[in-house]
């Protein structure tokens, strides 16, 4: 599966006129196979080995392009740093308030809260956000010893 992610997120790269670089390409399998939501540096410490030429740098004008073409969301919580998000359906997250961590959520009543709001308000309604937030089970587990 994540192997055909990879093909159709190069194609809509492609379609775009976004040159594929081994870099690009590299990101972006990481960015599909991470189950983390990474930050930019630990995508780049997680390639630096592959890639010695590779800066921070690259990996952020990466994920701005990325970002750009609707292939990545960037997520902003709590602390100072983004994380990015390969983005397949809508989904939301729970947000571990310990260690960070960051799991995905599918519910997909939540779209009638967008029509709710647009009905009362006015507003043309273009997204909404939901955030969960508590402990993950492995920081449960380390307070319970």
């Amino acid at each position: 599966m994540a192997h055909d992610q990879l093909k159709e997120a190069l194609d809509s790269l492609k379609e775009t006129g976004v040159r594929i670089t081994p870099q690009r390409h590299a990101i972006l399998e990481y960015l599909i196979n991470a189950m983390s939501h990474p930050t930019a540096d630990e995508i780049y410490k997680a390639l630096e080995g592959k890639f010695p030429n590779m800066s921070v740098a690259t990996v952020y004008n990466n994920l701005r392009v990325f970002k750009e073409v609707g292939l990545v969301k960037e997520l902003t919580y709590g602390d100072s740093s983004s994380r990015f998000d390969y983005v397949t359906t809508d989904h939301y997250h729970v947000i571990c308030q310990k260690c960070g961590a960051i799991v995905d959520f599918h519910y997909p009543g939540l779209d009638e809260v967008e029509h709710l709001a647009s009905h009362v308000t006015g507003f043309k309604v273009h997204q909404h956000r939901m955030e969960v937030y508590g402990e993950c089970p492995s920081c449960v587990a380390k307070a319970a010893h």
